[in-house]
């Protein structure tokens, strides 16, 4: 851990012993953008605390970085024992009052307000996580929200430990370790999606990042990457559909693009990410959000483009229709379009900001429109 993450680990510690001794609530509300390591710290901590035998559990919305963790933690101890370790944002909407010490709650910003299959449990999963813990840490990322259903923020955060008169502390994570450690190259992104102005950029020289003009040339790239540890994979933004009787057969191709072809990640395995047969396999953002890779390749699909003057525009009907990060716009754009317009804005370029910003070492894009790719090389040519 670099500075910043061994200030939020110690507080983190401190806090939670207060917690344990005094019973009071206390709540860690931990910003950060990719690659500051709020991962690296919650699993630490969940060592640590566990370590200390404190009742300590490791929560996220998106099952992907809890089944990668949990694989990767598992050593000589039962599976069964490591799972109860990890669990998801809506396992708390009936939980009794201080069940756990800590509660270490990765991705805040992808908490929903209701949970289960038809969003009718509980009342808020920022409340009920508030509620089961003495102790609740919170890592969060507000330009992280990819779903319509996200809602977790700094402010309903805070609300809801008011409400329960607990303890707040906020803290930041600046430093990056991601991207070779390049605050630059995560400025250009949020810059060129038109997502946030940025300060000017120093460049990002040690950071590999190209533009490529062929999916299959991506592919290759990725794949040659992947041979030296397996830790290189292809991801794409939602624009083609899950064809239902492919889900489990890398033979059934979704992605079809000219003369490349290739296959959602599959349904029938929980670690795509880690797994050493899927670099064939594309990964959407529900797979790869909360996880990083060596080199990522990301196919950007016909939801964004570029106007003539320079604007980044997004078009949400140009996702797939299995995507379900937009369910429930149709109705929205019936009511109030711009509403609709905006929440679809935000989650189409933050999922593009997330995808782009998964690889350490390097990332490598193809656009399926021209224009915005040449729209990329412009910008690059800038910094």
């Amino acid at each position: 851990m670099i500075d910043d993450q061994k200030l939020v680990y110690e507080k983190a510690l401190e806090m939670g012993r207060k917690s344990y001794r005094d019973g009071r609530k206390r709540v860690l509300i931990v910003e950060g953008g990719p690659g500051t390591g709020k991962s690296v710290l919650a699993i630490n901590l969940l060592v640590r605390m566990t370590s200390r035998d404190a009742v300590c559990t490791y929560v996220t919305k998106n099952a992907a970085p809890r089944n990668v963790y949990s694989k990767k933690l598992k050593g000589n101890f039962k599976q069964a024992i490591i799972s109860e370790l990890f669990k998801g944002s809506s396992n708390f909407y009936n939980a009794q009052p201080n069940t756990f010490d800590v509660i270490l709650c990765d991705e805040a910003h992808r908490l929903n307000r209701k949970s289960g299959m038809f969003k009718n449990k509980g009342e808020n999963q920022i409340k009920e996580i508030i509620n089961a813990a003495k102790f609740s840490v919170f890592f969060i990322d507000e330009h992280q929200r990819i779903h319509i259903d996200d809602a977790g923020s700094i402010a309903e955060i805070e609300k809801y430990a008011h409400l329960y008169n607990a303890e707040i502390v906020k803290m930041n994570l600046k430093s990056q370790f991601r991207c070779n450690g390049s605050d630059g190259f995560l400025a250009w992104v949020d810059n060129t999606l038109q997502i946030r102005e940025t300060a000017n950029f120093d460049g990002f020289e040690n950071y590999d990042f190209e533009i490529v003009d062929d999916p299959q040339t991506l592919a290759d790239i990725i794949k040659e990457k992947n041979k030296i540890n397996n830790k290189s994979r292809l991801v794409a933004g939602y624009c083609w559909d899950w064809i239902e009787e492919g889900k489990n057969d890398p033979n059934i191709s979704d992605i079809n693009i000219g003369n490349y072809h290739a296959s959602w990640n599959l349904g029938s395995t929980a670690t795509w990410a880690i797994d050493p047969d899927s670099v064939d396999q594309v990964g959407c953002i529900h797979t790869s959000q909360g996880l990083e890779f060596d080199y990522i390749g990301v196919i950007v699909g016909d939801d964004i483009g570029v106007t003539d003057d320079g604007k980044v525009y997004t078009n949400w009907h140009m996702r797939a229709k299995t995507d379900a990060s937009i369910k429930g716009l149709k109705t929205i754009e019936q009511e109030n379009r711009q509403k609709a317009e905006q929440i679809a804005d935000e989650i189409i370029k933050n999922t593009y900001r997330t995808l782009f910003t998964r690889g350490q070492k390097g990332c490598y894009v193809y656009c399926t429109d021209k224009k915005f790719a040449n729209y990329l090389r412009s910008r690059l040519k800038r910094s």
